[in-house]
């Protein structure tokens, strides 16, 4: 035996690898499985060339051994091994890949499906080990070798025993510290629960011994039993045909997988082959997570390379208005970074989640042709995303989302598209209200003059509509209005030149007024579109009322004011109220009749009394007299 060093460089790469590149010390056990699974594969795919070697692929496993005692785990083989050449080769030299040199030596078998790629792995173990000690025995030589490390100091090789071929990996578990539980891998709940969510899909079983507590049917005493189980699944399930997957196994596996207490809406199975290969299956959660509109929530989907988890919530495959769905991704293509917990920004990561983004949109619009009570209760959780999508991408993805949006129709008094809309549009205008609620909408003075003059208004409730609408800017050709601006006229123009001159009549009084009321408005003036209702706000320029409302509410946000003019009706007994006030000179009342009716206004809009004491009183005084 002689004690071998490693080089310098290496010595650094192992206390880097120990101290840096893997930042989850649990992933140790995903990374020794990846290589025995690796050993497995290489031992079958020989047997397929070379007719002396009689290997039944049922018979090639995995197994993990715990010792409480000795503080050791055991992960256990029974794949090609390995020669003291390539002990020493493999793991005397860092970042030397056994497995990547097997892929390059066999690259025409495309069915071999080898795990290694950096050769760094294994040295994940010293997070958790004083010493790790190899023993092996290739399926070519009769002679096993047995190799020992404790890390910094080297190793050694030494001719040992095995009785047949494979490899035993021994770890040593470093001694607890006041920070560091240890012992908490000796537990066979935390090796199953590692196992499960790393390693779950490797395609031979991984076995381990499981203490369990059985009754004895005569003596009814409890009685402590060994059985052997097989932790993985092996087979994934988004490898599986989808018709050979019933809905319930879905569903299952959705719930167990993203913690969920609802079946998601919809399945979305995907395999894709060229220039990218992967396997997808994707959910629609059929509600939004308690913390989905928050900074805390995280987008991502589980990223799989060839079976074997690399990261929990790759956010990198989903754009952000879709960062509801979730599911599973495993490719072969797919560069990893040397701990295998990131992936490197290259073109196949951006290749799938263009692809991905194209399939969720198809299934989604599927949705909204084919199942529009789902696709409802769909938008109803997530709209919101979709309009966000829309305005902070200032338009760039409106023609991806917009007719995914839905909004409420004064016509048909249901959730509409933007093409439903159109498709019953005669002119070149989508009408449109903004409100706190459909009710509210329904109760506004321009609303109910558009709807008794047969127009269709989409009734925009959520804060976003507005500005979504404004980012989309126009739809088929169609402009947007929103029937509270002043562009927004339904009369003659008979009614128009009438109107014009009973303003210029009484301008002088509408000076005044306005003097009143000061910045609070930019005009006042008569109006023969209203019915029943005295008073309305209509607005000029860009910022709608309900657009400042949500401006001013924002932390930080400057405070903005649409260009409110203050509308009343001609032909309610308040305008002849207001001449006769003025043609008397009595400025005092005037005033205050200005002041009432401006704060009517704004509470008909949904906005705040700027004086609620003021007002009030000058109410009571009025009604008093």
């Amino acid at each position: 035996m002689r004690k071998k060093e490693f080089k310098a460089e290496s010595k650094k790469l192992l206390n880097m690898m120990i101290n840096s590149i893997y930042t989850n010390r649990e992933i140790f056990l995903r990374e020794l499985i990846s290589n025995s699974s690796d050993a497995l594969d290489k031992l079958y795919y020989l047997s397929l060339t070379d007719t002396n070697l009689k290997v039944k692929k049922d018979s090639l496993e995995i197994k993990i051994e715990l010792d409480k005692e000795n503080r050791t785990i055991k992960i256990i083989d029974n794949g090609i091994g390995m020669t003291e050449s390539e002990l020493e080769t493999n793991l005397g030299t860092i970042a030397k890949s056994g497995s990547e040199l097997f892929k390059a030596e066999n690259d025409k078998q495309k069915d071999i499906e080898i795990i290694g790629q950096f050769g760094v792995g294994f040295y994940s173990s010293f997070m958790v080990s004083k010493e790790v000690s190899v023993l092996s025995r290739s399926i070519n030589s009769d002679k096993a070798y047995l190799w020992k490390s404790n890390g910094a100091d080297g190793y050694t090789i030494t001719e040992s025993e095995k009785d047949t071929n494979g490899t035993v990996i021994t770890l040593y578990l470093k001694d607890n510290t006041e920070d560091d539980n240890y012992d908490e891998f000796l537990e066979d709940y935390t090796i199953s629960r590692i196992v499960k969510k790393y390693s779950d899909y490797v395609k031979f079983p991984i076995k381990m011994d499981v203490k369990k507590e059985d009754v004895d049917s005569k003596t009814k005493e409890k009685k402590e039993v060994i059985e052997t189980e097989t932790l993985n699944s092996m087979v994934p399930i988004w490898k599986k045909k989808f018709k050979d997957v019933k809905e319930s196994e879905y569903n299952d596996f959705y719930t167990d997988k993203f913690y969920d207490y609802e079946s998601p809406l919809k399945v979305i199975k995907s395999e894709v082959e060229g220039l990218t290969s992967y396997d997808a299956l994707l959910f629609i959660p059929s509600h939004a997570p308690y913390n989905y509109y928050t900074k805390e929530y995280e987008k991502g989907l589980m990223l799989y390379s060839k079976g074997v988890m690399i990261m929990d919530k790759c956010s990198e495959l989903l754009p952000d208005y879709f960062s509801f769905v979730k599911g599973v991704v495993d490719s072969l293509d797919i560069e990893l970074n040397i701990s295998r917990e990131t992936m490197q920004q290259d073109r196949q990561v951006k290749l799938i989640a263009k692809s991905l983004e194209t399939k969720i949109k198809k299934e989604l619009e599927s949705m909204l042709k084919d199942d529009r009570e789902k696709y409802e209760k769909f938008y109803e959780a997530f709209g919101e995303q979709l309009k966000y999508g829309i305005y902070s991408s200032y338009g760039m993805n409106k023609e991806l989302l917009q007719d995914l949006l839905l909004f409420y129709s004064s016509k048909t008094e249901k959730l509409a598209t933007l093409d439903e809309y159109v498709s019953r549009l005669e002119g070149d205008t989508i009408y449109y209200a903004s409100g706190e609620s459909i009710d509210k909408i329904k109760m506004l003075p321009n609303t109910i003059e558009a709807i008794d003059k047969g127009y269709e208004v989409l009734y925009l409730t959520n804060y976003l509509d507005e500005f979504v609408i404004k980012t989309i800017g126009t739809y088929k050709d169609k402009k947007f209005m929103n029937i509270s601006d002043t562009n927004f006229d339904t009369r003659t123009e008979e009614e128009k030149e009438e109107l014009k001159k009973v303003n210029e009549e009484n301008k002088d009084m509408f000076t005044s007024m306005k003097d009143i009321l000061g910045d609070s408005v930019k005009e006042v003036r008569f109006t023969n579109r209203l019915k029943e209702h005295p008073v309305c706000l209509t607005t000029e320029g860009e910022v709608s009322i309900e657009m400042e409302k949500v401006l001013n509410a924002m932390p930080n946000g400057e405070k903005v004011k649409a260009e409110k003019i203050m509308e009343i009706n001609e032909n309610h007994p308040i305008g002849k109220k207001l001449k006769e006030l003025y043609e008397n000179n009595d400025k005092e009342t005037l005033e205050k009749y200005t002041k009432v009716l401006y704060s009517n206004a704004r509470l008909i809009e949904g906005l705040s009394v700027e004086n609620p004491t003021e007002i009030s009183n000058l109410i009571c005084e009025i009604m008093s007299k």
